[in-house]
């Protein structure tokens, strides 16, 4: 477990570095973007690998047939974290949409897992996401809400999350957690 805490940790600190030292952060300038970018690779190992290592503590039972909502928060949740990158409609409605998408990630999550790993891994970055958007909310002020692109790029947007869709509960397959069952044991 100490594994996966430590994981989340170093996410959360190398992702608001920045926010909270931002004169040392100028000070490394752009040679301190690859231990960043080292940093938090290594807290993605640490995440995977706590996660997967941690004991089943039991916090509480997810309802049954849930699933089938985190499937669908789950495609929200990759369209959003595209949303951004795409610079279609949506990007011009939504402040922050891949942290948007980080947020209805983890909540996903949490909606069909109930073991304590499951809370500290998804509720740690659902709540760094949630703070994220805060710190550079304050730092920035007001939204400068960007020029809507064509819908066409949300369309492209929406091909990719698909794809990605199908990936990832390929993964999930693989790994012998089929998320279209409704149910997870």
């Amino acid at each position: 477990m100490a594994m996966l805490v430590i994981g989340v940790v170093l996410w959360i600190g190398a992702h608001t570095f920045q926010r909270f030292l931002p004169d040392a952060r100028a000070r490394l300038g752009v040679r301190g973007k690859g231990p960043v970018a080292l940093i938090l690779l290594f807290s993605l190992l640490l995440m995977v690998l706590g996660y997967r290592a941690a004991d089943t503590i039991p916090v509480f039972t997810p309802l049954p047939g849930v699933g089938h909502l985190n499937n669908l928060l789950m495609l929200f949740a990759i369209f959003l974290f595209g949303a951004g990158s795409a610079k279609g409609q949506v990007a011009a409605k939504i402040r922050h949409p891949m942290l948007w998408g980080a947020v209805v990630w983890a909540t996903a999550h949490l909606l069909v897992n109930g073991d304590l790993a499951s809370v500290i891994l998804f509720a740690g970055i659902g709540l760094w996401a949630v703070g994220q958007m805060t710190l550079i909310n304050r730092a920035v002020g007001a939204w400068a809400r960007p020029v809507p692109g064509p819908w066409s790029k949300d369309l492209r947007n929406l091909a990719i999350t698909l794809l990605i869709y199908a990936v990832i509960a390929w993964i999930h397959i693989w790994l012998g957690h089929n998320p279209f069952l409704g149910t997870y044991g």
